[in-house]
Formats: structure tokens, C-alpha cells, sequence
């Protein structure tokens, strides 16, 4: 504990009274676990492992354990291993502000590698007062495209955001399936949501992204989560005149509601949120839902297959999901951050995740690639798993879009959408 070694002085205290340049010279002596100059170096991870987004989980964990393993193997960030400290937030932003409160104040974790958009939006003042980056593989929501990041000021802290996120916004992927139920002639669309941050933000992003492309939204509606009927919001929706509905509900509502829809035969297509690309899903409504789609996030980083070769190599049982390979980049990336730094802290985390992942650099894959490297004298660039990690400014990256659709009881890829071709919907500077 920080405080025994600061006169009962928790870090974040102790970090702002004496400046953060003079402590990394003395944070050893003082004992202080998570940064320091010796000893293991904590990285928090908040997780969903209970509440309604819980079986998204096990994948996330699993790329986790195996990068950080890889890390380890090869002699770890600035010859220390990583120790993570991983607490479960159930996806509630109260459990959310408890942990990270925990991770920073009593494990002292330099880093957060979690976080989901129901968590980060409410949130978003009391991480900022935290100066702790937050690197997160889940969050779509568009609140953050303009909000997280270091504004191209990797050196300047004042005018940072301190959440940078490893997976497409929902800015990016709505417009995927925005652009595909323009494509098959869904001229006019109804839509269902849930009403969470995640939820809304979904619906926010495909109304944005159709309507822009000349789609009209018959009706929108909201419902609010853990009904057991959604039948007369059903009946609200399909009042009303249109060939196609978007969803966008946790799964466990999302089985109820398409259950509602199936037994009522409202018909139209279904257009389901990311999330929702779930055998489960299709398992617990049957034949109804053959034909329905999601747009996900794709796997066009240019280094997916060292992920996966890793990941199967590992023996992890956890099904490779949307959001399993950007938990291995976030990962990398700030191991990667923390040995161009020289130090392990908060502060220097931050300054140094533009900077691996902008280039100009050598390209890395990997950590032990990175560590040579810098060890060089070598500026680098990482290259990723889920995209290529390049950050923007707001600490955001663009990458492709898979269509999944459901084909004789089963989810299937059938199309994929570029990153070239989706850059059109992310204005310059405003991304």
C-alpha cells in the first residue's frame, strides 16, 4: 500500500504534490508497487465478468492473459513484468468508479485496459480528475471521437482526454451497416434500442450514417432494458410502414424481443447491433432469424495472424469475438508505450501512446520486436491485430467492417467492408 510509504498519502496525492518528473527518480525507494524503478508493474484491467455484456468477457481475458504472458516471456517492459490486477465492474458505472478507484489508489496500476461507453460516458470528468490512460478494447460510442487522445500533443498533458480505445467507434461500423441496408435498397428503416449509453449510441450512429446517405428512419424507439415483453413496443414499431429495423439491446433482452417478433410474425428484416452476432441468439429464436446481419468490427490488422496464432497456441477455449483482438492491442501498445518511456507511470504511459503507434518507425508485431527495437535506438510503430493502431489525435482508430448473417442457424461471414471505404464517414479532424 502507497500509503504506508507517504505518510498516509495515497499515490494519486502524493503524485501531484511532488510532480511527477521527480518521482519516477524515487519512486522505488518509497516502495510504491505500480510505477517505480523496480518490482512488477501493475496494469488494472476493469471487466465485465457478471452483468448483462458478461459473455463477451471470456475472449477479452483470454487475449489479455496471453499477451501479457508474451510480454513477460520476453523480458517484459523495461525488464519487469507485468502483474494485472483485473476487477469486475459487472458494466455498472457506480462498481466502475469503485474499481478504478481501486486499481489506481491500491494496486497502483500505471494503466487501464477496460472500460466499456455505459461506463466511460458518465464517468468522464472523474477519469480525467484520475490521469491514468484508459487503453480499452470495448468502447463504440461516438461521445469519444472527439473527446479522448492526446491532440497530437504526445509532451503536452493539459490537453489530454486519457482514454484511447483499440476498436472502431460506432461512427465507423454503423456506417457499415448503414451502407449495406442502403446497398440492398432498405430505403426506409425502423429502429429499436435499448437504453444504455451503448445501446443509444449504436442507434445514434446508423441513424447519423443512413440518413446522411439519403435513408429515412420510419420510427424510432426506446425501451427500457429487462422487460419481459417487448410486444406492444413491437406494436408501436411496426405501426408504422418500412422494410427493414435496426436493433441495437444487451442479448439477453435482444432474445426476448426477437422471441416477440418471431412469434408475432411482424416480419421485415432484422438488422442487429454488433453485439448481438451471438449464437446464442440464434439458438433461443430459431428459423425466424435466418437472414438477419450484423456489422462488426473486422480483423484487418495487418498482424491478425500473429494474434491468432498466439491466442490458439495458448489452448484458450474462449471464442475469438469483435472485440478479443483489440484487448491484445491495447495491451501491446502499452507495454510497447511504457518501455519508450523509461519509466512505469501514469504520465509517461500517456505520453508515449501516440508515439509507438504514429510512426514514423520501425513496423513491430510484437512486443519483443518493439523492445529490440527501442533498445536500438529505433523509433517504431506497432502494428496490430484488430487494425493497425494508428491513433488519431483523439486517440481513436479506423479499421474494417465483416458482415455476419445468420444462414441455416448459424452466423456466417458474407461480405466485408474497407477501411478505405469507410473513411468517407470520419471527417478529417473530427475523428
Amino acid at each position: 500500500m502507497v500509503s504506508d510509504g507517504t505518510n498516509g498519502l495515497d499515490r494519486r496525492t502524493f503524485l501531484k504534490i511532488t510532480g511527477g518528473g521527480g518521482l519516477a527518480a524515487t519512486a522505488g525507494c518509497i516502495g510504491l508497487g505500480g510505477g517505480g524503478s523496480g518490482g512488477d508493474i501493475v496494469i488494472g484491467q476493469p471487466a465485465a465478468q457478471t452483468g448483462q455484456w458478461d459473455f463477451l468477457q471470456p475472449g477479452v481475458t483470454a487475449a489479455t492473459d496471453v499477451a501479457i504472458q508474451h510480454i513477460n516471456d520476453a523480458g517484459g517492459p523495461l525488464d519487469r513484468e507485468i502483474d494485472l490486477q483485473r476487477r469486475d465492474t459487472a458494466v455498472n458505472p457506480n462498481e466502475a468508479r469503485t474499481v478504478v478507484t481501486q486499481l489506481i489508489e491500491n494496486d497502483d496500476a500505471v494503466a487501464l485496459l477496460g472500460l466499456f461507453s455505459s461506463e466511460i460516458n458518465p464517468l468522464f470528468e472523474f477519469l480525467q480528475e484520475q490521469e491514468t490512460p484508459v487503453v480499452t478494447p470495448w468502447p463504440g460510442s461516438n461521445f469519444l471521437d472527439t473527446r479522448g487522445g492526446d491532440k497530437g500533443t504526445p509532451d503536452d498533458l493539459s490537453d489530454d482526454g486519457w482514454v484511447w480505445r483499440t476498436v472502431i467507434s460506432d461512427t465507423v461500423h454503423t456506417a457499415g451497416a448503414a451502407l449495406r441496408a442502403l446497398d440492398q435498397d432498405h430505403e426506409t428503416v425502423g429502429v429499436i434500442n435499448g437504453n444504455t449509453e451503448g445501446a443509444r449510441s449504436w442507434a445514434d450512429g446508423f441513424i447519423n450514417a443512413y440518413e446522411s446517405n439519403g435513408g429515412t428512419i420510419a420510427e424510432r424507439v426506446e425501451v427500457s432494458q429487462g422487460a419481459a415483453s417487448y410486444q406492444s413496443a413491437l406494436d408501436r414499431l411496426f405501426g408504422n410502414d418500412f422494410s427493414a429495423f435496426a436493433v441495437s439491446l444487451p442479448l439477453e433482452d435482444a432474445i426476448t424481443m426477437m422471441s416477440d417478433w418471431a412469434d408475432g410474425n411482424y416480419g421485415s428484416q432484422p438488422i442487429l447491433s454488433d453485439p448481438l452476432a451471438q449464437q446464442d441468439l440464434v439458438d433461443q429464436v430459431g428459423d425466424p432469424l435466418n437472414g438477419a446481419w450484423a456489422a462488426s468490427p473486422g480483423e484487418s490488422g495487418p498482424n491478425y495472424d500473429a494474434f491468432e496464432s498466439a491466442y490458439n497456441d495458448a489452448g484458450k477455449e474462449a471464442t475469438i469475438n469483435a472485440w478479443t483482438p483489440p484487448a491484445w492491442d491495447a495491451t501491446m501498445v502499452t507495454a510497447l508505450a511504457i518501455e519508450r518511456a523509461g519509466e512505469a507511470t501514469a504520465e509517461a504511459v500517456e505520453q508515449n501512446l501516440g508515439p509507438v503507434s504514429r510512426g514514423p518507425g520501425t513496423e513491430v508485431a510484437t512486443f519483443q520486436e518493439g523492445k529490440e527495437a527501442l533498445n536500438n535506438g529505433d523509433e517504431i510503430n506497432y502494428q496490430g491485430a484488430a487494425t493497425d493502431v494508428t491513433f488519431t489525435d483523439f486517440g481513436n482508430v479506423v479499421g474494417s467492417v465483416v458482415i455476419n448473417q445468420v444462414q441455416d442457424g448459424e452466423f456466417t461471414q458474407v461480405e466485408t467492408i474497407s477501411a478505405e471505404e469507410l473513411r468517407q464517414f470520419v471527417p478529417e479532424g473530427e475523428y
